[in-house]
């Protein structure tokens, strides 16, 4: 998955268990609903980041619930096996929710998704309360404050709280960006803003300048959901947004001090979107490069028909190079 795949028609690999081979024990245990097997996964990983990210993962495997409320019965004062299982539910009420608009929602819908989001959060009070200073747990409950709408200033007690303990939690950090969207009671001046600061305070390197690019991408959909095509078009193709995203990815993923982890999927493929869909294929062409034949679907799927594009401006922008 070098260079030499840049340019190429092949449909791009999502599956981020196949993107990060390192990964595929995590799938297995989770498939297997073995317990044993994915305690030893997490006992292994010594970032609260990467612990958030691979909670993430296995919460998106189906049945997982099963297994994982029989170890949160059985090891009832442990905070593994209850974050991962709020982990799940936090999944379960995205997908009873789908990716419509808010006000396309059934009742019903509306109502499933908060079941969910409350019985995580349950388990979650639970271990923030047992252990302050589990990080994931806090993590994970920026996602069910947000979900559960408990507004701006709840989900910023949150970060603070989790800050204390992890200063750059890019996974932390990104579910507060979301927060701080004028779509949830925000405005764009508050997330840029945090984004920017995320990445002032960040080591050179770390992921948190992807930050910079999720913001622009949210705004960039804002105007979409507005039908401002047009006015979408132009703002990304702003040269004061171009150059906040080439400063974001030079001191994040292109710094000499980045090392390739888990999320490189991700972060890579925040920047080639939100580059490419602005027109500045050359400052796209480094993290296509760097992607060659995988993406990260999280924001590209906000375009119709988003893996043909994908392998569209790849194509243009290996072209630069």
């Amino acid at each position: 998955m070098g260079e030499s795949t840049v340019g190429g028609t092949a449909p791009p690999i999502t599956d981020p268990f196949d993107a990060v081979p390192e990964l595929e024990p995590l799938r297995a245990a989770g498939w297997d609903g073995d317990w044993v097997a994915t305690r030893a996964f997490f006992e292994e990983i010594s970032s609260p980041v990467d612990v958030s990210f691979a909670a993430a993962l296995l919460a998106g495997i189906d049945r997982t619930e099963w297994y994982l409320e029989k170890a949160a019965k059985t090891e009832p004062t442990d905070p593994l096996p209850r974050t991962l299982l709020a982990e799940r539910y936090i999944h379960l009420g995205r997908r009873a929710r789908g990716r419509g608009l808010a006000e396309d929602l059934s009742w019903d819908q509306a109502e499933l998704s908060r079941d969910w989001l409350r019985k995580a959060e349950r388990l979650l009070i639970e271990v923030c309360a047992e252990q302050p200073a589990y990080v994931p747990a806090w993590t994970a409950r920026l996602a069910t404050a947000r979900g559960l709408a408990l507004g701006q200033s709840e989900a910023r007690r949150r970060y603070d709280r989790l800050t204390e303990h992890h200063p750059h939690h890019f996974r932390a950090q990104s579910h507060l960006l979301q927060q701080l969207c004028p779509e949830r009671g925000g405005s764009w001046e508050a997330a840029h803003g945090f984004a920017q600061e995320c990445v002032s305070a960040a080591p050179e390197g770390s992921h948190s300048g992807v930050l910079v690019a999720e913001a622009h991408i949210e705004h960039w959909a804002d105007h979409q959901d507005h039908q401002d095509t047009a006015e979408a078009t132009e703002y990304l193709r702003d040269v004061s947004v171009r150059d906040e995203l080439r400063h974001a990815a030079r001191a994040s993923v292109l710094h000499p001090d980045h090392r390739r982890d888990w999320h490189w999927t991700e972060s890579h493929s925040a920047f080639a979107l939100a580059f490419s869909l602005g027109g500045h294929l050359g400052d796209a062409a480094p993290h296509f490069a760097a992607l060659g034949d995988t993406a990260h679907e999280s924001f590209w799927r906000y375009l119709p028909d988003w893996k043909t594009r994908f392998t569209e401006y790849r194509t243009a922008a290996s072209a630069t190079r």
